[in-house]
């Protein structure tokens, strides 16, 4: 189980993940409509396998109505809650907000995507502590245009404002923007072809690898191969090679 052995840490992360039916639709052209649910959940079980492993992470809330995703994010450590809103991204975030602090009025809390494959704890852990000296923080993502982290401290509303152009959103709502270098897989999610290959040279985690990998007559798996992703990469124990010949879009 990848829950985090020594839970001292002051954060609590809110992880907002779409039915596995819905998600990720922007990825079908490359990788194909029965691999993408199941790409969802792996990068799901990733993103929260690695937060898990910071140690500044109490505990990692996902907000989902998906019965698969919370059966196997409750096996790797997370507490996960429904989305009762059922009103959009923004709204399940707030809802996870606010059960957060139903338990821990005072909790320092952030709101993190649930496609980050390659994210690693050290890289996490830089943004939390950033993040811990404003009321609220964000990190844009790796196009410039969205957010992929939000934080809010002890006291203060979370307000999250996704998708789209958020990262505008975010700095009109005053939140501070985290500028941060070295913190690609903080910043890299996946929602196309061209963001998965991104991620893969970052070095992605087990869950996403494995599916990648177990497809032998499809284009990804030479390229996962050439990733030589290891069970360590999650906890941040070193990158993996860089891929090359990466397969195009269809």
């Amino acid at each position: 189980m990848a829950t985090n052995t020594d839970p001292t840490g002051p954060w609590s992360l809110v992880v907002p993940l779409k039915p596995l039916a819905r998600a990720k639709s922007r990825l079908t052209p490359a990788t194909g409509a029965e691999l993408r649910p199941r790409l969802a959940l792996a990068f799901a079980r990733d993103t929260v396998a690695a937060a898990l492993s910071c140690p500044a992470v109490l505990d990692v809330v996902v907000v989902t109505d998906d019965p698969e995703a919370g059966a196997a994010l409750t096996a790797a450590g997370a507490r996960v809650v429904p989305d009762a809103p059922d009103r959009g991204l923004n709204a399940a975030l707030a809802h996870g907000a606010r059960t957060v602090r139903a338990g821990r009025p005072r909790a320092a809390l952030a709101a993190l995507n649930a496609d980050l494959p390659a994210l690693r704890p050290a890289e996490l852990s830089r943004v939390l502590g950033y993040s811990a000296e404003f009321p609220r923080a964000f990190v844009t993502d790796a196009a410039g245009i969205g957010t992929t982290f939000l934080s809010a401290a002890p006291g203060v509303e979370l307000r999250p404002a996704f998708g789209g152009p958020s990262r505008a959103r975010h700095l009109d709502s005053g939140a501070v923007e985290i500028g941060l270098t070295g913190i690609d897989s903080v910043r890299q999610d996946v929602d196309t072809g061209d963001d998965l290959r991104a991620a893969l040279v970052l070095g992605v985690g087990t869950h996403t690898a494995e599916h990648l990998g177990g497809h032998p007559a499809g284009p990804w798996a030479a390229a996962v191969s050439r990733a030589a992703v290891t069970p360590g990469r999650a906890r941040g124990e070193g990158p993996t090679a860089l891929p090359t010949n990466l397969p195009p879009d269809r």
